[in-house]
């Protein structure tokens, strides 16, 4: 297929395009680069690519295109709720319009990066399915929310729109994400020596490898139509729900000599949830997630270890929210976050 890669120089779009490749398919990109420099070890080799905001996408992007594989957005929590209305711009708005212009250009198969974050305030024991009702408690998961519903609207005979509800990712990605949960405290192990859980470490929260994601989407593209027309699937592992708490003790075993320090100082987090993920290896017989938490961490350890992090990039060029901010402050970017020419 000819494969259309949004986000294709975020976290998970660089891990992406290799095996999207590997598998036979010609990718092509389109990105705005906000992140594209944010990174660890040596450079990656991209596919050809629409340097473009996704809210600026018009139909000769998404011409003679197979399948829309789409990644991008204005991801993390933190982000969303410092500027929720450009959270909705962005993530809802002009994914629904990009997903209509793929329609009108005959793009048969419309894969959309969601999130087990649209559980939001799950609780109970047992494990969320995807009939699960969504309780979204933050900007950024209500406008995935949302653009599951609109996609929805959008799919016939011709056009399939399917709902990947990714798990929180980790894992080592040549341009890294330092703020989501395993690679942060696999960083703060390494420059501090403390696993450092600023919750109480009760919540639960389901994880799933980058490689993982990028496996899953690659079977995805290919599966029988019937299998996957409108559908959400939980993209993850069973074995990977696990408690903040669990998740800090593992990082602790993979760096050796730090300790966990569990302050509790921002006390119970209300986004808890364990998730069912038998969906979607039912869809796709054969396929299951490769990672543990555990060898998570023992890779991102090794990689900061081998590419030499430092606290600056750490803190700085790795953290999604302190990334926009630095371009505000220089003017490479103007107050919605588009980049000026």
């Amino acid at each position: 297929m000819r494969v259309l890669l949004t986000g294709h120089q975020g976290y998970l779009g660089t891990v992406m395009a290799p095996v999207l490749a590997a598998a036979g398919h010609e990718v092509v990109g389109l990105d705005a680069g906000l992140f594209a420099d944010c990174v660890l070890g040596p450079p990656p080799a991209d596919p050809p690519g629409h340097r473009v905001d996704l809210r600026d996408v018009t139909a000769e992007h998404v011409a003679g295109v197979d399948a829309v594989i789409h990644l991008a957005a204005l991801s993390n929590d933190p982000l969303g709720s410092l500027a929720p209305e450009l959270t909705y711009d962005i993530n809802h708005h002009a994914s629904v319009r990009l997903a209509r212009l793929a329609r009108d250009a005959g793009v048969r198969r419309f894969l959309y990066a969601s999130t087990c974050s649209v559980y939001g305030a799950a609780g109970g024991d047992d494990l969320v399915t995807e009939d699960a009702p969504l309780r979204p408690v933050t900007p950024y998961a209500e406008s995935k929310v949302r653009v599951e519903d609109d996609l929805h609207a959008l799919a016939d005979g011709d056009f399939t729109p399917v709902f990947m509800r990714n798990a929180t990712a980790f894992g080592y990605s040549p341009r890294l994400r330092a703020d989501i949960v395993l690679n942060n405290l696999v960083g703060h192990a390494l420059l501090s020596g403390e696993v450092l859980v600023l919750s109480d470490g009760t919540p639960w929260r389901p994880l799933v490898h980058a490689a993982d994601i990028a496996r899953a989407f690659t079977a995805a593209l290919t599966a029988p139509q019937e299998a996957l027309h409108d559908r959400a699937f939980n993209i993850g592992s069973e074995i990977n729900n696990v408690t903040v708490a669990e998740i800090a003790e593992q990082v602790a075993e993979a760096v050796s000599g730090a300790k966990v320090v569990i302050t509790g100082e921002t006390g119970a987090d209300p986004r808890s949830y364990r998730v069912d993920f038998s969906r979607f290896r039912a869809a796709i017989p054969g396929f299951d997630c490769e990672w543990t938490v555990k060898q998570g961490a023992l890779e991102l350890a090794d990689a900061y270890r081998k590419h030499g992090l430092t606290r600056e990039d750490f803190e700085r060029r790795f953290t999604r929210l302190a990334v926009l901010r630095a371009a505000s402050d220089v003017g490479a970017v103007d107050d919605t976050l588009r980049r000026r020419r």
